[in-house]
């Protein structure tokens, strides 16, 4: 039988799954960059602010190893892309990574594709079918970002050039996931592994960028995140370098098949390590087994908060040389809703914080379905443990957890900041603050997944597709002139711009008193239903 039987049908599903999913997600990227692009056009009319701009940024360390280095201080194009270059590529190869291992590992894990493979299917068909998707999808958000990019002014040959720069970093990626499925048995061990490589790959490329002298420059090289930054898309627009991710992706495809030949279905490589016969005293409680299944996706994100948190305050002393125009300070506080420059600057980047901090509540809230359809909640609820139980206690890691990073990435700002401005005993109480006001938009996201879950488990991963709905309309609503019911859909439009901003309690309650509302249906709902 031929190995690759079957593909086109698995495609066809896939698509078919994935129907809302892939296309918002297109449409989140597209609208970032197009946004950027046509804000920052406004931004720079005057030549002159657009080269201090890119000089402070590329004088200030903490700047370029977050976003990268500026290679074109002339380059209209450059200067309004260059948080989406790196930062970009990072996301678009998560998206890459997930697709892949949803379709190829979860599959497993779920038993669906030991169903399939019943019938008439190929060895390597999940693997084909899912670098399919997977790559059609990070080819056309290419596609069409160049076009969006065109369409908001900038050239057709940089337009093209950052597209496919997203594109390969997706497909490098892509890669990575279809061989992190096959190392594990669990799909979140993979996509845990898929975003370590994105994490080394990001470090990597920063201390490559942040070299002072030059001499380790040659360290982004070792990065698939360096290859895209490489491209200079507006600065050169070499696309001779995306080559080396394709050829990255080659290689990254051929170890996969090699590994699949190498293993059960079902299996990974790496065999789960059995664990005692006898729980202990620490796990025998939901709440325990919760805390034992989500603490080492919470102790990375904490990592990845804090050092966020850091940076974020370091850049905001050196904001005001950032924005030099009065028309570009004039839009910061606008977009910052609040008077000084820099506490515009920090209510902003701590509403991105907010919304980053979202994704780690959808996942968690979505570990409820995992579990059940894995069929290990099934024997859990067999025992003493209520469904009201085992459901608060993935609901409270979620709530709490979301809590806790907010908080970690205020208070690395606040002494961050305060060091840098010299008002630590002031600004550290301001950023915790402005961290504490984003909770209640973020609890409602992730009640909105528990009452997927419980109303209607099967469309639970409709929670990313309204996550980017919100992101979308939230983020880029009054530039793209939406009518404003529209854009008051939104829960992160709600939230006080803190700090320096007014603050309103009235929003805060309203946010917090509706995600208790669907949380609560979530739990009535859940326990009317079957498992399973």
């Amino acid at each position: 039988m031929n190995d690759f039987v079957g593909t086109g049908t698995l495609v066809r599903l896939a698509l078919r799954r994935d129907r809302l999913l892939i296309p918002i997600w297109i449409l989140v990227f597209v609208m970032s960059a197009a946004g950027s692009a046509k804000a920052s056009i406004s931004l720079y009319s005057d030549h002159h602010a657009l080269v201090a701009a890119a000089r402070t940024s590329n004088a200030s360390p903490a700047l370029v190893s977050l976003y990268g280095r500026i290679f074109d201080e002339t380059s209209l194009g450059e200067v309004s892309l260059f948080k989406l270059t790196a930062f970009g590529a990072v996301l678009v190869g998560l998206l890459a990574g997930m697709l892949v291992v949803r379709h190829t590992r979860t599959e497993e894990e779920n038993g669906r594709l030991e169903m399939l493979s019943a019938g008439v299917l190929g060895r390597y068909a999940a693997l084909a079918s899912a670098l399919i998707l997977s790559g059609g999808t990070v080819i056309v958000l290419g596609l069409v970002t160049a076009l969006a990019l065109m369409g908001s002014g900038l050239d057709a040959t940089g337009s093209f050039a950052f597209g496919l720069m997203w594109a390969a970093a997706g497909l490098a990626f892509a890669g990575v996931g279809a061989v992190t499925a096959q190392v594990t048995e669990s799909a979140r061990a993979a996509n845990g592994l898929t975003a370590v490589v994105l994490g080394v790959s990001y470090v990597l490329r920063a201390i490559g960028d942040s070299s002072a002298d030059g001499s380790t420059r040659w360290v982004s090289w070792l990065s698939p995140i360096g290859w895209a930054q490489q491209v200079r898309a507006f600065a050169g627009n070499r696309f001779v370098v995306l080559l080396v991710p394709l050829a990255f992706l080659g290689v990254l495809v051929v170890a996969a098949v090699a590994l699949i030949r190498r293993r059960d279905l079902g299996a990974g490589l790496v065999r789960p390590r059995p664990g005692p016969a006898r729980a202990s005293a620490a796990l025998r409680s939901p709440l325990a087994l919760a805390w034992r299944l989500h603490r080492g996706a919470l102790y990375g994100w904490g990592f990845a908060f804090l050092l966020l948190g850091l940076l974020v305050g370091n850049i905001a002393s050196n904001v005001d040389g950032f924005v030099t125009s009065d028309s570009a300070k004039e839009m910061v506080q606008k977009l910052g809703g609040v008077q000084g420059i820099t506490d515009a600057f920090l209510a902003t980047e701590m509403g991105m914080v907010g919304l980053l901090a979202s994704a780690f509540g959808i996942q968690a809230a979505m570990r409820l379905r995992s579990e059940e359809t894995a069929l290990r909640a099934e024997p859990l609820l067999a025992t003493g443990v209520t469904r009201a139980q085992w459901l608060a206690s993935h609901v409270l890691m979620a709530l709490l957890g979301t809590g806790v990073l907010i908080l970690v990435a205020g208070l690395g700002s606040g002494i961050s900041s305060g060091a840098s401005l010299g008002n630590m005993g002031h600004q550290v109480p301001r950023m915790l603050a402005a961290a504490a006001v984003q909770l209640p938009a973020i609890w409602l996201v992730t009640a909105l997944v528990v009452i997927l879950f419980g109303l209607a488990p099967k469309l639970v991963a409709g929670g990313w597709v309204l996550y980017g709905v919100f992101l979308l309309i939230g983020q880029f609503g009054e530039l793209f002139n939406l009518p404003q019911w529209m854009i008051n859909l939104s829960p992160y439009g709600h939230t006080p711009r803190l700090p320096g901003g007014d603050f309103s309690v009235t929003p805060v309650l309203w946010l917090t008193a509706i995600a208790a509302a669907l949380t609560i249906a979530g739990f009535a709902t859940f326990r009317r239903r079957d498992i399973g």
